[in-house]
């Protein structure tokens, strides 16, 4: 095995710890700080909204300028956002820092990373091992989120617990966010040469619009898609849930965490199971079938009536939610060109950052509505359901080369 293979799954393990690490105590941080849910909802659109831009600039540069360096690059990005959230309350730093860094509301992937190593990934696995290979990355990134979470929600409780202040307890958070920045900077550092783009990719990759070329009507088409859903998604992202479920509920950050553990254990494994149903349904069914119910049941928990049902209802629906994760990324690298892969990632991540971007202000607005909180859980599982039909109807006869 290429030694780039697990470095790459190691520092998406390290990653993804970060980012759920602060993911549970990111909005409770703000509201602390004095922020109104209509502030924070604003500040994570623009979270979202520098994300799409930095992502832009970084992938469609990576093939020509280094992915090593640019992975480097966004590495960097997560350290300064830690470091300016952690000292400062004040709304105009925030939200440069925000425009400008790297952080995750939502525990899921942010940021250049995704796109350059999943694209280093396609070229170092041969394509047969493709959708098992993204399986196994979403897995280490599930099960990172999840103790990432769990250690974060607990480590504040602790804190607070010990006679720390609310706010001293979420900045020790942000510190540890800041240092894994740090580390992910040396560990990219150890990369070599076999995860840049061949010289062919980068010799031609300046003279194409987004480094595409006849692969872009489907890449736009899928992009399109994908914005939709990411909409959707981030109508409900964790750090958003987590304070749901404090508001009505009263819970506590340690019983966050936990909640949030489980519930990323649960999805690491669906992703895991997804490799095995697309050897034998496909991969544009299994997005499908798996993601519709899990939709329903995203739509189901506001109506729960008490804490214990509304988690387990919670918990089935992230135990089929990431089925469409592996397979949405390998069939957007199977049904493009080899030398479009990179862009392909790229650009799809971008359209999922932009379609992303909005969303938590418009959750920010319904949360300060007491009637109203339940809405984004609804509103985002009808969306989503939208999006698995017109996925299934646009792209169930093209298929991937090992289903053909």
């Amino acid at each position: 095995m290429n030694r780039d293979i697990p470095l790459l799954f190691i520092t998406r393990l390290i990653r993804m710890f970060g980012y759920g690490f602060l993911s549970v105590v990111l909005v409770l941080y703000l509201t602390q700080r004095g922020l109104s849910e209509g502030e924070i909802g604003l500040l994570l659109t623009l979270t979202l909204a520098g994300d799409a831009a930095i992502t832009l600039a970084i992938t469609t540069s990576a093939d020509r300028l280094g992915r090593r360096r640019m992975l480097i690059l966004g590495a960097g990005l997560m350290v300064i956002a830690g470091l300016v959230f952690t000292l400062t309350g004040n709304i105009i730093l925030l939200v440069v820092t925000a425009i400008i860094g790297v952080i995750s509301p939502s525990g899921n992937e942010i940021g250049p990373f995704l796109s350059i190593e999943q694209a280093s990934l396609s070229q170092l696995v041969p394509d047969e091992k493709r959708t098992q290979t993204f399986a196994w990355y979403n897995l280490v990134g599930s099960f990172a989120t999840a103790m990432g979470a769990l250690v974060g929600g607990v480590l504040a409780q602790l804190l607070q617990n010990a006679g720390y202040t609310p706010v001293n307890s979420y900045q020790a958070v942000l510190m540890g966010y800041t240092l894994i920045g740090v580390v992910l900077i040396g560990l990219f550092l150890l990369l070599s040469q076999s995860v840049e783009a061949p010289r062919s990719v980068e010799a031609i990759s300046i003279q194409r619009r987004f480094g595409l070329h006849q692969s872009r009507k489907v890449v736009f088409k899928l992009s399109s898609l994908f914005a939709l859903d990411a909409f959707a998604g981030a109508l409900v992202v964790q750090s958003m849930v987590a304070y749901w479920f404090n508001v009505k509920f009263g819970v506590q950050p340690a019983v966050l965490g936990s909640i949030f553990f489980a519930a990323n254990i649960l999805a690491g494994i669906s992703a895991l199971s997804a490799a095995w149903i697309a050897r034998r349904i496909g991969l544009i069914n299994t997005m499908v079938y798996t993601h519709i119910p899990s939709n329903i049941l995203l739509i189901m928990v506001p109506f729960m009536p008490t804490l214990p049902l509304a988690v387990i209802t919670l918990l089935l629906r992230f135990s089929i939610s990431q089925m469409d994760v592996p397979t949405r990324q390998s069939y957007t690298m199977a049904v493009v060109n080899p030398d479009e892969r990179s862009a392909a990632m790229g650009v799809t991540s971008i359209a999922r950052s932009v379609g992303a971007m909005l969303s938590p202000a418009i959750t920010g607005q319904l949360l300060a509505v007491t009637s109203l909180m339940g809405a984004p859980f609804v509103i985002a599982g009808s969306l989503k359901i939208v999006y698995d039909v017109l996925i299934w109807r646009g792209f169930r006869a093209i298929k991937p080369p090992e289903e053909k």
